[in-house]
């Protein structure tokens, strides 16, 4: 049952046995609620016999333990399902985000980052609410319900098919349900998903909407997505009320049934006036809370699509390896590649070459060559199909990720930083550091420039992304996160691409200072930045079309990068002709 509950709910073995728990407590308070029926059977039958008179100090007595049989489950059951399920709740929030830090990023390639997002607010907060009011709640119900027939059957087995049969037919009507609610609540999820990063695509482009004067165009098929969604939500509760309220009808004929069944009885003499009173008492304690337990049963029908997308996370693989890492030296070592995205896409064919410890190796070659594959492969961003990469001799698909990418330093083109200060932004790289290494580190990456004149200086907050910045500043930042890491290994993916003249030559100034005695890769699409490095590798087509050092390649009269750099030192001479 605890597995059950594991896979059905996406539940930790702490959440299931609490649930578990959570269902016995509703159990044994909707039984609870069945002594109130006894009381009023057993006080009626003394008081047309005349006996209750001199019985009233008893039934005030029975009445004030009634209260207690009462209160005291309904305690555990506001203890079990609302406490834990918080508790549940948070754990499963984390361990999502948990299992996010370890899964490999051709995981995040296949999936929509908004439809991610949904999966650990909206979906889990959907679960949050089902494990607090409707999963004890149901099945609680269905087992108390399953005991309390069992007892009528016993008592007169009539009657109680006259009061029960309708119980299972309505299960089976909303349970049979499952699949049809879980397509209308797949394309909803689906609807909204186009939506939310149709808003976030607008609130990104909007600027460039503007000087195109697409706005309109825009918000046109923006307002077509919320209409879909409204239209998604109407089909989906529709196709969950058809099936409860046909359900619910079918328990209101067990009212009528239990009448039918009972004067029958009670005409034959086989049923007294107050047993038949007792089992109009008891149907209708049935029957009441049954009637909310199919819209329960319905909302679970809803759980399966944010469970299935909650249990792709968890299930997924994750990269794994050992922490015990000890490299001899840092030397970076491809050894026949070779890596696709996908069974129908190969972007790396057998690429073999080193990046030594102590030099710079630039990745060059035209677009979709495979130069950021390659690194990402390195840092084990993503696994190889074939071959191997190593790491000082040690292969890298046997090291854990975030012990591997200790010894790493990444400086992206595109950075990325915190709506925090300058100086918490600058700490990401080392978040043990101190103040004045931190400091230190933003003067070694000439921030100190700009951080001063700001009003709170390096307090000072710098918005989101760094939007209060310039590309310049911003990439000196991400400069001075790498030089207060100090890895022995560092990835420099174009770091200088998207600058003005005068800013790349302050941030190659400061990379000049992070790169001494390390094992430097550089994407480079300007040949001019590589003119100093020691090795250059050229990918083409996913393979290794040349290597060697600068001056080497440029003598290849044939040679790709002799003629990329022919071609951008021409491109320096463009100039618009005037007639």
């Amino acid at each position: 049952m605890k597995n059950y509950m594991m896979k059905r709910f996406a539940l930790t073995k702490k959440g299931a046995a609490d649930m578990l728990k959570a269902i016995l407590a509703v159990t044994c308070s909707n039984i609870s609620l069945m002594i109130p029926v006894w009381l009023l059977f057993s006080f009626t039958g003394d008081y047309l016999t005349g006996k209750a008179a001199g019985r009233w100090a008893y039934y005030l007595v029975l009445a004030v333990v009634c209260l207690v049989l009462i209160l005291i489950p309904n305690y555990w059951q506001y203890n079990s399902t609302f406490f834990a399920t918080y508790v549940e709740s948070g754990k499963r929030r984390i361990s999502l985000a948990e299992k996010l830090r370890k899964l490999p990023l051709s995981f995040f390639g296949k999936k929509d980052l908004a439809d991610l997002t949904n999966t650990i607010m909206a979906d889990a907060e959907t679960l949050e609410h089902a494990s607090s009011h409707q999963i004890p709640q149901f099945y609680g119900s269905l087992f108390s319900t399953v005991l309390i027939c069992i007892g009528l059957f016993f008592y007169k087995w009539e009657m109680a098919l006259a009061a029960v049969w309708p119980i299972p037919i309505a299960i089976f009507i909303v349970a049979a349900s499952r699949k049809i609610q879980a397509h209308y609540i797949r394309r909803q999820s689906e609807s909204k998903v186009r939506l939310n990063d149709a808003v976030q695509e607008f609130i990104e482009v909007s600027r460039d909407l503007k000087s195109c004067n697409a706005e309109d165009a825009y918000l046109s098929d923006l307002e077509g997505l919320i209409n879909d969604v409204e239209k998604k939500a109407i089909g989906a509760e529709l196709g969950q009320a058809v099936f409860i309220v046909s359900a619910q009808l079918i328990l209101k004929i067990g009212i009528g049934t239990v009448a039918v069944a009972g004067s029958a009885l009670l005409l034959k003499g086989r049923l007294n006036v107050m047993e038949f009173f007792s089992f109009l008492l008891v149907a209708s304690r049935l029957y009441e809370p049954m009637s909310g337990n199919l819209i329960n049963l319905g909302m679970l029908n809803l759980l399966t699509v944010p469970v299935e997308r909650m249990n792709e996370i968890a299930n997924h693989p994750s990269q794994t390896g050992t922490t015990d890492f000890h490299p001899a030296g840092y030397d970076i070592c491809f050894e026949n590649v070779g890596f696709s995205y996908d069974q129908d896409k190969t972007v790396l064919k057998d690429v073999s070459f080193t990046a030594k410890q102590g030099e710079v190796t630039a990745l060059v070659g035209p677009s979709g060559g495979g130069k950021t594959t390659v690194s990402r492969l390195a840092a084990r961003f993503w696994d190889v199909s074939k071959g191997r990469i190593t790491v000082g001799g040690e292969d890298i698909s046997r090291i854990d990720p975030e012990t591997l990418l200790s010894v790493f330093s990444i400086v992206f083109q595109d950075v990325t930083l915190f709506n925090n200060s300058i100086l918490e932004n600058i700490r990401v790289g080392r978040k043990d550091a101190s103040d004045d290494e931190v400091l230190a580190a933003a003067r070694m990456a000439n921030c100190d420039e700009f951080a001063r004149k700001l009003p709170q200086g390096y307090d000072s907050i710098i918005g989101e992304n760094g939007s209060e910045l310039s590309g310049g500043e911003r990439q000196r930042i991400s400069i001075a996160r790498a030089m207060l890491k100090d890895a022995p290994v560092v990835l420099l993916d174009e770091a200088t691409a998207s600058l003005d003249v005068e800013n790349e030559t302050k941030v190659q100034d400061a990379l000049s200072r992070l790169l001494s005695g390390k094992t430097v890769m550089v994407i480079a699409h300007r040949m001019r930045t590589v003119e100093a490095a020691d090795k250059i590798v050229v990918l083409t087509g996913g393979r290794v079309a040349e290597e060697g050092t600068p001056a080497e390649l440029l003598k290849k009269e044939d040679g790709i990068f002799r003629r990329m750099t022919e071609l951008q030192t021409s491109s320096t001479e463009w100039a618009i002709e005037n007639d």
